[in-house]
């Protein structure tokens, strides 16, 4: 799909232009200016499919830290096996999305029903990947928010089942977003006292809430600084202000069809991965639509 896509822009971009089939057929193509946007569209199509391949090898890894990080297990010992028989997978066996539609979503050798999740947060991490592309491009941003959206994924996943976020994640996030907060810096020749405050930030405001009211856990506010610590200040107020208002839409459609009792926890981490990614892709955008507003 994305191949032809791009098949017929390229297309559209020569019949706009006064070219035809035969001149095209003629190697008009190699023209001076022709030569140039022919590398430049070779050279994208080759990055966008870099991309695409790198966030589904990285998505399969979140599968294995989501599991085992949950299980309180190594992510790197033993090799990837199956959790009811222990067959240890084949290379072929580990082909991102592939091998799940190649073995019909069950284990080569015991049968067992591989879970669904495994594709989806292969795909949703190639997707995101390269979302993050088309708005930094090939940059420091690129890989800085690449990591913090795939941190994001395997502490949302796993807080959503078992209601807890583990210091691992946390100790993690915290040492990378110092990491690249001090590159950003270097880069730009300022200190960037931003992303220091926008930790600051969302330590705060949820430290607040849990103090009144005791309806979010102790891994929240660690999820918010890291939010904070990556995004800035501005980042994290439109992080929180999303997860809040999702969080609250959902709570009350939850109540309102009894799918819970009052009294069930409800994790609120994958509301913070869920803004905190929005406002990495979007939230110069929703911005500016609310200050239009005044």
């Amino acid at each position: 799909m994305l191949v032809s896509t791009l098949f017929f822009f390229f297309l559209f971009y020569y019949f706009k232009n006064g070219y035809n089939i035969k001149k095209i057929v003629k190697k008009e193509i190699y023209k001076t200016n022709d030569k140039k946007f022919v590398r430049l569209f070779l050279g994208g199509i080759m990055e966008i499919f870099f991309i695409i391949i790198l966030g589904l090898v990285i998505g399969s890894f979140l599968n294995v830290c989501i599991y085992r990080i949950a299980s309180e297990k190594s992510i790197v010992f033993p090799a990837s096996h199956c959790t009811k028989c222990g067959y240890e997978l084949r290379k072929v066996d580990l082909i991102p999305v592939v091998s799940y539609i190649f073995l019909k979503g069950k284990c080569r050798n015991c049968n067992e029903k591989i879970s669904i999740q495994y594709p989806m947060i292969e795909v949703l991490n190639a997707i995101l990947y390269l979302l993050i592309y088309f708005k930094f491009g090939f940059t420091l941003n690129l890989f800085k928010f690449c990591l913090f959206i795939s941190l994001l994924i395997v502490i949302g996943m796993i807080d959503l089942q078992t209601k807890y976020v583990y210091n691992s994640t946390i100790i993690f996030g915290v040492i990378f977003g110092v990491l690249f907060a001090l590159l950003n810096s270097s880069e730009s020749g300022v200190i960037q006292l931003d992303y220091i405050l926008g930790a600051f930030i969302g330590f705060g405001v949820i430290y607040f809430i849990v103090l009144l009211t005791q309806g979010m856990g102790k891994g929240d506010i660690d999820i918010s600084f890291i939010c904070g610590l990556f995004l800035g200040e501005r980042g994290i107020i439109v992080t929180l202000f999303l997860a809040i208002v999702l969080c609250g839409v959902v709570a009350l459609v939850i109540l309102f069809l009894n799918l819970k009792d009052k009294k069930d926890e409800i994790a609120f981490g994958p509301y913070l991965a869920i803004g905190a990614t929005v406002a990495c892709l979007y939230g110069s955008t929703l911005e500016n639509i609310y200050l239009s507003m005044f």
